[in-house]
C-alpha cells in the first residue's frame, strides 16, 4: 500500500449497536466516519452481524480501528465480576466483533483508537477490569454522565494529562484537556500494557494508551466525534490515528 499523503488509510469502524444497525440507524455512527473523513480517512462502517470468515476477510482491507461508543455496557462476566444493579444491556455482537478485530489489530500492529465504550472494549480485551457504575460506586461530585433523552446540556469537565505521554503531545503540552463526557462506567484496573495518560478531577480514568514504542493504540473516555470542529484536541486525535494508519504495516 502507498505510503503518500494523498492515500486515504481505510479505518474501520464498528456500528455502536445491533439494534441501530438492524434498523438502518446511522445517524450516531455517522458522526464517527464524519470525523474521520476530515481527518483524510476512508471510514469503513462494520456489520455486526459478519460471520467470522467474513470479519477476518475486512479486517485485512483495513489500515486501522476506531472502536466506536454505544449505550451498551461490556458484560460484566468479561471481566470476572458479578453483574452491578446499574449495568446496562449488553451487545454480545458487538463484544464479538470488537474483540476479533481487535485480535486482528494487534498481530498486524494496526493502529486503534477506543472513544468511550470502545476505551472500555480495549480494556477488557487487554484483561482490565471496569467500574460498572460511577454515581453509585465512586460517589463523584463530578458529573459524567449525560441524561440526554431529559434534555439536559452535554456535561464537559477537566481532564488532567500526564507529562510526556503522545496525548500530551497532541494536546501541543498542555497538561489539561476541557472534555465533554456521556458515560456511567469508566476503566478500574488497566489492561496490559496500558498506561493512564489523563484523569478526571475525581480520579476517574480518562485516557490510555499503550506503553512502550509499540503500535499505535490510544483509548479516550469522552467524545472527540462531537468535538472535532471546535476543539484542536478531537480534531489532532483523528489526525493522528489516521496519519499512523498511513505508516501502518502493509494488509495481510
Amino acid at each position: 500500500m502507498s505510503a503518500g499523503e494523498d492515500h486515504k488509510p481505510r479505518v474501520g469502524v464498528p456500528y455502536r449497536t445491533k439494534k441501530e444497525e438492524l434498523a438502518g440507524d446511522g445517524r450516531q455512527i455517522e458522526s464517527y466516519l464524519r470525523a474521520v473523513r476530515a481527518a483524510g480517512g476512508e471510514p469503513v462502517a462494520i456489520s455486526l452481524a459478519l460471520p467470522p470468515a467474513e470479519i477476518e476477510r475486512l479486517a485485512r482491507s483495513l489500515d486501522a480501528l476506531l472502536l466506536s461508543g454505544s449505550p451498551a455496557d461490556v458484560d460484566p462476566s468479561l471481566f470476572h465480576q458479578p453483574r452491578h444493579p446499574e449495568c446496562a444491556d449488553t451487545d454480545p455482537s458487538r463484544e464479538r466483533t470488537d474483540f476479533f478485530l481487535l485480535d486482528h489489530a494487534f498481530r498486524q500492529k494496526k493502529p486503534v483508537l477506543g472513544i468511550c465504550f470502545g476505551i472500555q472494549s480495549l480494556n477488557v480485551f487487554l484483561g482490565g477490569s471496569l467500574v460498572q457504575d460511577i454515581a453509585s460506586e465512586l460517589h463523584s461530585p463530578v458529573q459524567h454522565d449525560w441524561d440526554q433523552e431529559q434534555g439536559a446540556p452535554e456535561p464537559f469537565h477537566g481532564a488532567r494529562i500526564e507529562p510526556g505521554s503522545r496525548l500530551a503531545e497532541m494536546a501541543g503540552g498542555a497538561g489539561e484537556a476541557r472534555v465533554n463526557s456521556s458515560h456511567h462506567q469508566a476503566i478500574l484496573d488497566p489492561g496490559r500494557n496500558l498506561r493512564v495518560v489523563a484523569r478526571a478531577p475525581d480520579g476517574v480514568i480518562e485516557a490510555v494508551e499503550m506503553a512502550g514504542d509499540s503500535a499505535w493504540v490510544m483509548g479516550v473516555q469522552w467524545h472527540p466525534e462531537r468535538m472535532a470542529e471546535t476543539d484542536s484536541l478531537a480534531r489532532t486525535l483523528f489526525r493522528e490515528l489516521v496519519a499512523a494508519a498511513r505508516q501502518a504495516p502493509t494488509r495481510a
